[in-house]
């Protein structure tokens, strides 16, 4: 057992100026993107310019704010230092921004698509890689990933790695399909598009996702904060993908339990919610005995949605300062 036990808050990533990375994540229906955008809140306090990235289908960071947000960074309303952004990245080279400059994507989505699509899993790797080249050039002081589910997100963590065997693959063809790129341009309409010119692209965009791979392996840099609830199948699903973290190289020393049931002092608990606290329990103890060595924060079951800007703000309290009701 440690000697001393860590404080139960999210305030060790606050004060961790040195994080660019943070990742959210756990099971379905535990309450990550709450968690995102209040953590999104509190950094926002103390850093210059914070972007929460939903990289969920569902996207559900406009249905918390209360504010429709795309493919590009937007300011969310109340703020002047705190962006969000939602993307897809397993819907390939198409979910992508469409100003993305003078990006290779530019030189053609089309027959970039067909070109990767020969590589399995590439197509999303391309598009995350872009999507990591859009943030990384706007230099936010740190991004929170507003992950999906726990196996879309383990795929999400390996993309750095399949991008980079990806692209080597692909230049190693360069020789192979420069003379057919050169004649089939023109024909397409591309008379400025070149085996050259995409090569060098290509090799741009491998700097940058060699860069961001090492990030991703260095704690002072990135952290996974695991979430869940007090159930068997959600503890499983956390246990798994600590395992999985840990196999990838990728830090993680913070886990959120959400939607406890606080019993009330002056109040006689309803059989109800006697029944859920002692279940929880039975599991918080669990949770206390494996994870000694993690901040392990408790956030309230509330009796209402906790949506748009007031009450995340107000919920996000909980992560700097234990609940008590």
């Amino acid at each position: 057992m440690s000697e001393v036990s860590l404080e139960p808050t999210l305030r060790n990533l606050i004060e961790q100026t040195s994080l660019k990375w943070i990742f959210v994540g756990g099971k379905g229906g535990v309450g990550k993107t709450t968690c995102s955008c209040s953590l999104g809140i509190q950094l926002a306090k103390v850093r210059e310019s914070v972007l929460i990235l939903s990289t969920d289908p569902a996207h559900n960071i406009s249905d918390a704010f209360n504010q429709k947000f795309t493919k590009k960074p937007t300011l969310i309303n109340g703020f002047t230092n705190l962006y969000a952004m939602e993307i897809d990245p397993s819907g390939g080279v198409g979910e992508l921004p469409d100003d993305l400059g003078e990006d290779f994507i530019s030189a053609g989505k089309a027959m970039l698509q067909d070109m990767v699509g020969s590589f399995p899993g590439i197509d999303e790797a391309v598009s995350f890689s872009e999507v990591m080249k859009l943030v990384t050039k706007m230099n936010f002081s740190v991004v929170v990933f507003d992950t999906a589910p726990t196996g879309h997100t383990l795929r999400l963590l390996s993309f750095p790695s399949a991008v980079e065997k990806g692209i080597d693959k692909i230049l190693n063809l360069k020789n192979q399909i420069g003379p057919f790129i050169s004649q089939i341009a023109p024909l397409v309409g591309m008379h400025d598009i070149n085996a050259d010119m995409l090569s060098n692209k290509l090799e741009e965009t491998m700097a940058i996702i060699k860069k961001v791979n090492q990030q991703f392996k260095d704690p002072t840099q990135t952290t996974f904060v695991c979430v869940c609830i007090a159930e068997f199948l959600s503890l499983y699903e956390t246990e798994r993908l600590i395992q999985e973290l840990a196999k990838n190289n990728i830090d993680t020393h913070n886990i959120i339990v959400n939607q406890l049931v606080f019993l009330s002092k002056n109040e006689e608990p309803c059989k109800l919610c006697l029944s859920r606290y002692n279940l929880q329990k039975k599991y918080l103890d669990q949770i206390d005995l494996l994870y000694e060595d993690f901040h392990v924060t408790k956030l309230p079951l509330l009796e209402q949605e906790v949506r748009g800007k007031d009450n995340i703000i107000s919920f996000s309290q909980n992560l700097v300062q234990p609940y008590q009701k």
